[in-house]
């Protein structure tokens, strides 16, 4: 069976990963090429902010290398056309590629907006039946999407004391904070209030209280106008609708995606926000080929996040392992719908229905919400209660309760009579017996969102030799995701090892603090 794959990813690269494990070494039959436009291994494209914040160093963000014989990887190799009759695909060094099935993991691109002064047009050859030149961003104007325009910014940091983001989604919010710890004078700028998508307006208002306390000047309610340039060419600035000049010769667009469907429409297949595809990932008009991740819009809408990609790729290597359809839609978990923001001292938790994102009540099913505001201390709580299930939930300021709460949705947790417990942690010195105590966590209880990683997970990887971080991510997978889950994982680790000290005395604290040193290196 050929398989081709178009894009190497998170998502196209877990593909085959999937495909590969699940599959005899020893089978012949499965040949897998896969073409990927950057030239170098995949890489976890969400901690790119990490990146630019100076927590991860670039060489720590690189994902395992596929090492299959049926795996044949072009990096640097772009697809630029597919002959749906002859199932074959065109690269871009003009070699054919012919498939049984092919994947489209082409992901998604950064989204520019229309603003005057930002891009420029090189000027073109002038000759007959010649392609005008594309736009590109004028200098001093970044985009973060891939793993050279992370290196780009750092470098431009180094001469730059003042910055601008624009767009104040998840991505904004921690390139601010990145930005400003690296000690540059920030202005983010959003036309709506912070996190619309997530966070209702009282939300809002707390999470720029907690960056404002961070040095980062936030102007919400009013949209960029124009940049402002240099003779040069250079950026100098943007001009806001309330008539403001904010100066900075930085400015990084953080105004979400474009998923990549051109590749699809040039083949006629159905697109609209993304490539269109059935439950079971096949495009809509063409069971030969299938689409994945950011790229693809499936029956139930897409996500933007990469647990829902990470599904869909386990979901199509079953289904083309088995060499037939698996008539039941891809796992949709709870956590899909978990977001974190990373950034240091930014504490921003949502999950499920939450903000502006609420579908309306019924009759059927009435909801209770229940708030605890604390704007002065930068904290808010707000859980969503329906026939007695936390349904959804926004934390703000408030780690300990976040990550209790997170546990009670993904494991649909019963709830306590007065549900008001949940956004309150016990008084007194009990510290060591609260739910956030490894000996107080289930083993059920998932520590890696991500990749649905459980403590018992991670028990099992200890007594199979796991040790460090490093350890627990290749035999587990966790902490390879959104790597919000770091610094638990680390505890666990911790745990485990004190309590095999007990038996070995000595040991334990000198690899715990070993343990606690990588994780300080490597968060």
């Amino acid at each position: 069976m050929n398989i081709v794959v178009v894009g190497y990813g998170m998502v196209g690269s877990r593909f085959v990963e999937e495909l590969c494990a699940i599959t005899s070494p020893e089978s012949q039959t499965l040949h897998i090429t896969v073409l990927g436009a950057e030239h170098c291994d995949p890489y976890n494209r969400v901690l790119l902010s990490e990146v630019v914040a100076g927590a991860y160093d670039v060489a720590a963000i690189t994902m395992p290398t596929i090492r299959d014989p049926r795996v044949h990887i072009r990096q640097g190799v772009t697809a630029t056309r597919i002959n749906r009759d002859q199932r074959t695909v065109t690269d871009s060094n003009g070699n054919h590629h012919p498939y049984d099935a092919l994947v489209l993991a082409t992901g998604a691109t950064a989204r520019i907006p229309t603003l005057p002064g930002i891009t420029h047009t090189p000027p073109g050859t002038g000759e007959p039946g010649d392609t005008p030149p594309e736009p590109s961003l004028i200098p001093g104007v970044h985009v973060l999407r891939t793993i050279d325009d992370a290196r780009e910014i750092v470098a431009a940091t180094l001469n730059a004391p003042a910055a601008i983001v624009l767009g104040g989604g998840v991505l904004g919010i921690e390139v601010a904070v990145g930005l400003a710890g690296r000690g540059l004078a920030v202005d983010l700028v959003h036309p709506r209030a912070l996190m619309n998508a997530q966070l209702d307006a009282p939300a809002s208002a707390v999470a720029t209280t907690m960056l404002n306390r961070r040095g980062i000047t936030v102007r919400t309610g009013t949209a960029a106008t124009a940049a402002t340039t240099h003779p040069t060419g250079r950026i100098t600035g943007l001009q806001l609708a309330d008539n403001t000049t904010i100066t900075a010769p930085l400015l990084i667009i953080t105004a979400g995606t474009t998923p990549n469907t051109t590749l699809a429409h040039t083949a006629n297949l159905p697109t609209d926000h993304g490539i269109l595809v059935t439950n079971n990932l096949n495009t809509t008009t063409d069971p030969h080929i299938y689409a994945i991740g950011d790229c693809a819009q499936p029956p139930e809408g897409c996500t933007g996040l990469i647990a829902p990609g990470w599904d869909q790729a386990r979901h199509l290597a079953a289904t083309l392992h088995h060499h037939t359809t698996i008539n039941t839609p891809t796992p949709r978990h709870d956590p899909h719908d978990i977001v974190t923001v990373k950034g240091a001292g930014i504490d921003i938790v949502t999950m499920g229905i939450s903000g502006t994102r609420q579908p309306p009540p019924c009759d059927t099913h009435p909801r209770r919400t229940i708030q605890l505001s604390d704007p002065d201390a930068g904290r808010h709580l707000s859980i969503i209660i329906e026939n007695g299930r936390l349904i959804g939930a926004t934390c703000i300021g408030a780690g300990p309760i976040a990550a209790d709460l997170t546990t009670t949705y993904t494991n649909h947790t019963p709830l306590p009579r007065d549900p008001a417990q949940l956004l309150l942690r016990p008084l007194g010195p009990a510290a060591t017996t609260t739910t956030d105590s490894p000996v107080r966590i289930p083993d059920r209880a998932t520590i890696c969102r991500c990749n649905g990683v459980t403590k018992g997970d991670l028990i099992s990887a200890w007594n199979s030799g796991a040790r460090s971080t490093a350890d627990f991510a290749q035999r587990t997978r966790a902490t390879t995701g959104c790597g919000g889950c770091t610094e638990a994982v680390c505890g666990i680790a911790d745990w485990l090892r004190a309590s095999a000290s007990q038996d070995t005395p000595g040991e334990g604290e000198a690899a715990a603090q070993g343990q606690r040193k990588e994780a300080t290196v490597s968060v």
